[in-house]
């Protein structure tokens, strides 16, 4: 309700575009996620991939933005599902090697967000790539992937010895 009600306010009201266009220029300008440097855990294989999967995240809404076809937004989406179970693996092994106490909570986590990004394919499977999956995407990154980064993949490295 929040965004909806932050949209309808940041609406320009004399732009000559008709109001639903304007409204959707306004929504997907608005939802832009980037790589911010404060995120680096200072393991460089997470680092990395974690600016690979904004870097995808982000692919992933200008397919939506621009109206690409239901299977280029399914194919950046599989690739995601691929990519998030190896990088979770590789996030897990470090974890274990170094005998982090958060290990199960942050296992959890990461399934969780598995589970989230197979409702997003089920979505787009269901309803096509419109406007409600760069909301669910943009949430995803910003509510999820952020915060899970800054609280939990930053405590990772104080394990490491």
């Amino acid at each position: 309700m929040k965004v909806i009600t932050y949209l309808r306010a940041t609406v320009p009201r004399d732009t000559g575009m008709p109001a639903a266009h304007t409204l959707h220029h306004r929504r997907t300008r608005t939802m832009a996620i980037g790589w911010r440097e404060d995120l680096l855990t200072g393991i460089d294989e997470v680092d990395t991939q974690h600016r690979e999967l904004f870097l995808r995240f982000g692919n992933l809404l200008t397919a939506c933005n621009d109206g690409k076809g239901n299977e280029e937004v399914l194919r950046l989406l599989m690739f995601l599902d691929e990519y998030v179970v190896s990088h979770f693996a590789a996030e897990e092994r470090i974890m274990r090697h170094c005998g982090c106490a958060d290990y199960l909570e942050h296992k959890r986590q990461h399934q969780k967000f598995t589970r989230d990004l197979e409702e997003l394919k089920r979505n787009v499977r269901d309803g096509g790539a419109g406007l409600s999956l760069v909301i669910s995407t943009n949430q995803m990154m910003i509510e999820w992937l952020t915060r899970h980064i800054e609280k939990m993949d930053k405590e990772i490295v104080n394990f490491l010895a």
